[in-house]
């Protein structure tokens, strides 16, 4: 049996760099025990619990556009619309969640409701 570790996605809006570039497509790998417990000694989340988010975030996305791994990080997320940062917290919950790696979609032209699977499967 095998299965990924790896997802990939595109932001709604997507991020704008200083350049003006636009990067949307990503991929962001399953969260580790790790990741989670060493974001919690992160001072900035002693102070601010939400802010584990961004952490955790930042340690998991391995690729956001042709932006190099080393530039997503807390800063980067900070400055993401609303609506990507909420895609992306949501995203992370469905692929580090329950094991199923299914979300509900919407056909553009039609309108029918049907689930993609993560993983690629049937």
């Amino acid at each position: 049996m095998s299965f990924s570790t790896e997802y990939s996605f595109s932001l709604p809006k997507g991020y704008i760099d200083e350049e003006g570039n636009l990067h949307q497509k990503g991929v962001m790998r399953l969260a580790t025990a790790a990741d989670e417990i060493n974001s919690t000694k992160d001072i900035r989340v002693q102070s601010n619990p939400p802010y584990m988010t961004v952490i955790i975030l930042s340690r998991v996305i391995t690729k956001l556009g042709a932006l190099p791994q080393e530039n997503i990080n807390p800063k980067l997320l900070e400055k993401l619309f609303v609506s990507d940062f909420s895609y992306l917290r949501n995203f992370y919950e469905k692929i580090n969640g329950n094991g199923n790696s299914k979300i509900p979609a919407v056909c553009p032209k039609c309108e029918n409701k049907f689930e993609v699977d993560l993983n690629g499967s049937d």
